[in-house]
């Protein structure tokens, strides 16, 4: 398994825009099956935003519909979460996970299906 490392996080004012990126250092991450989740403090972990091994699909929780965006450079082999228009309530920890995972299977929405996972970066909105 690679090993996942989130960075862009940090403490934003309402409305503001962040990038989150999830990179690894090693080029198997292209084969990768990605995702994103938070958590907020005293809550659930909640599925943010998945994409496919090749980047063609993606999927959104339904807080993360319209806002997020999930992304892949493979050249870079990392996988982004741009979200917009930034909520008091996106305060969280931000994690990525991956798995490496067939070319044909769609995004994987559950956390217990991904087998490497970073340490998290830290998003705080201020309203």
């Amino acid at each position: 398994q690679v090993q996942l490392v989130e960075s862009g996080g940090g403490l934003v004012q309402a409305g503001d825009s962040l990038r989150l990126s999830c990179a690894s250092s090693r080029s198997m991450f292209s084969e990768y099956c990605v995702a994103w989740f938070r958590q907020a403090p005293g809550q659930a972990r909640e599925f943010v935003a998945a994409i496919s091994r090749s980047g063609g699909n993606t999927a959104y929780g339904d807080s993360a519909k319209g806002r997020f965006t999930i992304s892949r450079d493979k050249a870079k082999n990392t996988v982004y979460l741009d979200i917009n228009s930034l909520k008091p309530e996106d305060t969280a920890i931000y994690s990525c996970g991956g798995s490496r995972c067939i070319l044909t299977m769609p995004p994987i929405v559950d956390p217990g299906s991904y087998r490497s996972w970073g340490q998290g970066t830290q998003v705080t909105v201020s309203s």
